[in-house]
């Protein structure tokens, strides 16, 4: 865990301790072993997961501190980034939802293991969650590492966040078109995208959309299940 200790000491040496490297040390251990009945990754080589899946998923805090907030994981699949944010930052209060219940009996398991506590994973679609009266609007932060495109992945996680919060999704490196293409979409969701932070960690691009919600998401969102992907907001 050398490069991702390296990695958060250059943004502040006070988040990374020997608990949280075991922590790092026994996810990555789970992951690995639970990959051979399930499939959770693709990446399986130690250097690769955690350059591509720990380093990744905490390199938002070298824009964005984070302490006790509210934050939803949306379509987090193993954890990423979920895990490894409230691994670093414990005070944050985690959900992580998957439409996978297989996943989400994983993602259960590594909490125990773990001892993590602020943390629950959550089974359900994000079109049935958006309209949970539990889950609407009462997240200080929705991220999301999920393979959709602006337009979808807003209309699945804006409606999470609270007037006032962000909604920061993990994007390619090259973003421009996607970008001009969902921004109908996340104003309409009530949102503005506010900056772009773009990061290159050994020759693999990251970029950070930064959207925050001014205004509250109209009732008509999320739409009923599948809608978003074949009908986007455009």
């Amino acid at each position: 865990m050398k490069k991702l200790k390296e990695f958060l000491d250059n943004i502040d040496t006070a988040l990374m301790d020997d608990n949280k490297i075991s922590q790092f040390e026994r996810y990555y251990e789970m992951l690995i072993e639970k990959n051979k009945v399930m499939n959770l990754t693709a990446i399986t080589d130690r250097n690769e997961v955690i350059l591509k899946h720990f380093i990744d998923s905490v390199a938002l805090l070298k824009y964005h501190k984070l302490s006790d907030e509210r934050m939803i994981d949306v379509g987090t699949g193993a954890g990423f980034p979920g895990i490894p944010l409230k691994i670093i930052c414990p005070g944050l209060k985690v959900t992580l939802f998957d439409s996978l219940n297989k996943r989400v009996g994983f993602l259960n398991e590594v909490i125990e293991e773990l001892g993590l506590k602020g943390i629950e994973a959550v089974h359900g679609r994000a079109e049935e969650g958006g309209r949970d009266k539990n889950l609407r609007e009462a997240y200080d932060i929705a991220v999301s590492r999920a393979v959709a495109n602006m337009a979808v992945l807003s209309e699945y996680c804006l409606p999470f966040v609270k007037i006032g919060g962000w909604f920061i999704p993990y994007k390619s490196y090259d973003i421009e078109q996607e970008l001009a293409d969902g921004k109908k979409a996340v104003s309409v969701l009530g949102g503005k995208i506010d900056r772009v932070e773009k990061l290159e960690i050994e020759g693999n691009g990251r970029s950070f959309i930064f959207i925050k919600k001014e205004r509250s998401t109209p009732k008509a969102y999320p739409r009923k299940a599948g809608t978003a992907k074949r009908q986007p907001i455009n």
